[in-house]
């Protein structure tokens, strides 16, 4: 019963990301701001810099990780609701500050609940007497259905392009804010001695760049961390920009883009099975390549293949991400346990997340939208050579990762 009760937890959560997170660049593009959508997919990793320490500060110290797992998505599902509201009410006059702003606000309490959810998890079944290791990789798998979920209702419901997916996703935020309230209890800290801010906030990890095969492996990881959002945020306004050529316009990856890229979602969760058997066969180093090299595929399939005769390429894409996605993500996080002093493991895996999914992937949507941009002329884009140019940024950090980066067991 427990595990059900997580892995529902787990289907919520990250159904309100799907929700929005791969069709939202549509929805720009149909009012206007397809030149902004670069900032609104940076801003989930500028939030990511430093909201995720506060709220874990406050779930230490002061209030229970699930109350404030709720508490969190009540305030971002009613900035998502107006965000919404506002864009129903501006309609084609939809002002990007104040819809930006909404949004910006909704996502800075949404993104800590990434690592909340976690955290109630992880206490639950500890509580319980239950291994994390075996028990949690089952229950995080429904939340890949959660997103997946959210991902084909808002497509099949017509919300790809509209403001109705932000409303999807406030919905299932209030739904689970009321489900919080079901969940078991987590502990606070009853240390009340005094920390310095850099015991508070993790910084003490940034102490393992003085080794060099660390600061190594932390600067690839911001590296490679520009890819991660790039395909979340303009995938879906480039499948579905081949409506305006005829022969591609009736094609059922134009009709439903969000559907066909949930199969990297799926690839995910398959992928995932297959890490062990990597790892023991290949080693760190080796799966973190193979992860890299399937950014190149990734993102030259797309640049390659079309919704037709080509939609095959997509295809291989979308099945190519869950190894570009899982690989790096989850070999890397090994790397960093095994490798650094546990006093340090949990904030050693902060910083790299930091790196990743914070510095690295603001960087990566902000370069992309400059070069998206570069390409667009009277608001139609050129997007081949866009996808040729992240592909050829991915082999350049995979060689150079290759060739810098030599643990001592690869």
């Amino acid at each position: 019963m427990l595990k059900f009760r997580l892995a529902l937890m787990n289907f919520l959560e990250f159904a309100v990301w799907g929700a929005y997170l791969t069709s939202m660049g549509t929805y720009l593009v149909n009012i206007g701001m397809v030149q902004q959508i670069g900032l609104f997919y940076a801003m989930q990793g500028i939030v990511s810099i430093f909201m995720p320490a506060i709220m874990g500060i406050i779930a230490d110290r002061w209030v229970p990780a699930q109350r404030l797992l709720g508490l969190c998505h009540l305030v971002a599902g009613l900035f998502m609701f107006s965000a919404a509201y506002y864009a129903n009410s501006a309609g084609a006059s939809t002002d990007f500050a104040v819809l930006f702003s909404l949004y910006s606000l909704s996502v800075a309490f949404y993104m800590p609940t990434l690592a909340l959810s976690n955290s109630v998890a992880y206490s639950a079944l500890t509580n319980a007497g239950l291994d994390t290791v075996k028990a949690f990789p089952p229950i995080r798998v429904f939340g890949t259905i959660g997103f997946i979920c959210t991902m084909w209702a808002v497509d099949l419901m017509g919300f790809q392009a509209s403001h109705y997916q932000f409303v999807t996703s406030g919905i299932v935020g209030i739904v689970l804010f009321l489900y919080t309230f079901s969940l078991p209890s987590c502990a606070v800290s009853n240390d009340n001695s005094k920390k310095s801010i850099v015991d508070a906030f993790g910084l003490r990890a940034f102490t393992l760049f003085r080794q060099k095969k660390m600061a190594i492996f932390f600067i690839f990881s911001m590296m490679l961390g520009v890819s991660l959002q790039i395909t979340n945020g303009f995938a879906n306004p480039f499948i579905t920009s081949f409506k305006a050529i005829p022969e591609y316009a009736d094609t059922f990856g134009v009709q439903h883009a969000n559907i066909l890229i949930s199969l990297s979602q799926m690839s995910e969760t398959l992928c995932i099975l297959l890490i062990p058997f990597f790892m023991k066969r290949f080693g760190i180093k080796n799966v973190m390549l193979i992860a890299m090299f399937a950014w190149v595929l990734r993102f030259a399939l797309f640049g390659l293949g079309n919704p037709g005769s080509g939609v095959w390429m997509f295809v291989l894409s979308m099945i190519v991400y869950g190894v570009a996605f899982d690989f790096f993500n989850i070999s890397g996080s090994l790397f960093v346990d095994n490798t650094t002093d546990h006093k340090l493991r949990s904030s050693a895996q902060g910083l790299f997340m930091l790196m990743t999914n914070g510095i690295g992937a603001t960087i990566g949507t902000l370069a992309a939208q400059a070069i998206v941009n570069a390409h667009t002329v009277d608001g139609v884009t050129d997007w081949q050579p866009c996808w040729f140019i992240f592909a050829a940024y991915a082999l350049v950090v995979g060689v150079a990762f290759a060739l810098c980066f030599r643990p001592k067991s690869v």
